[in-house]
């Protein structure tokens, strides 16, 4: 039926799917409904992003999360944040976009490993993370109780124009000064000792290693930040005089 679509028509039928659709969309996905061979509709999908920019239209086509979604332009989000604004209140308020930072460049972590790096309980907050889609569970640690780990979902990636984690950008670039640093260094080191201390985490389909999409496809905590050591007990004295 759609088979023998022209290039210009291809490129209508494309772009009329992408609207109707509110995540990404794989290109053999829309290669299988328009009926047309995959790398046809890769091409064009690309000539149809390139043309959007070129056009400077107020739509943008992206490749993300593993497939291609339109949004609106970048040019246009001061005046698209407040118009949804108006009638929008559900930001996301600092301590969700700190939890939420945290779990993008630490996960999978427990409840109790996001409290260490935090200092505070963030139960409350990592569950309307959970409920607005952002956060999603990703299997158990491999320690006593089993507790859940948790990391970014797809819905995070599409958000932020993001095609993996491995897209975030560097925490060196947004560490304010070096105490700072040093605190991080301390909090995210010492939750990632405890991770590897228990070995691989059970997941949905068996066990997964420390990242649930490979650790060679994604930056360890260890690189990023180091591994701090251990405190040496023996060392340690204590007054026990009465005052």
């Amino acid at each position: 039926m759609f088979g023998n679509l022209d290039e210009g028509r291809l490129s209508a039928a494309l772009e009329a799917l992408l609207f109707v659709t509110d995540e990404p969309v794989a290109a053999s996905t829309l290669a299988s409904m328009v009926e047309v061979e995959l790398a046809r509709v890769e091409q064009e999908l690309t000539c149809l992003a390139e043309r959007f920019e070129q056009e400077g239209r107020g739509l943008a086509l992206l490749q993300v999360a593993g497939g291609w979604r339109l949004y609106t332009h970048s040019d246009f989000k001061d005046l698209l944040e407040k118009y949804v604004l108006s009638w929008d209140t559900r930001r996301l308020s600092e301590a969700a976009l700190e939890v939420l930072a945290v779990v993008a460049y630490g996960q999978p972590l427990t409840r109790a490993q996001i409290a260490s790096v935090r200092g505070v309980n963030s139960d409350s907050t990592l569950n309307t993370l959970i409920d607005r889609g952002l956060v999603r569970e990703a299997g158990t640690l491999d320690a006593p109780g089993n507790p859940t780990l948790y990391a970014t979902s797809r819905s995070f990636l599409e958000r932020f124009g993001l095609g993996s984690p491995k897209d975030l950008p560097d925490l060196a670039d947004f560490a304010p000064d070096e105490e700072t640093v040093r605190l991080i260094k301390e909090r995210l080191g010492a939750t990632q000792v405890e991770v590897r201390a228990h070995g691989l985490v059970k997941g949905e389909h068996g066990d997964l290693s420390l990242f649930d999409v490979g650790e060679s496809e994604q930056p360890s905590l260890e690189s990023l930040f180091g591994v701090v050591d251990k405190v040496d007990f023996d060392e340690l004295t204590f007054n026990t005089d009465d005052e």
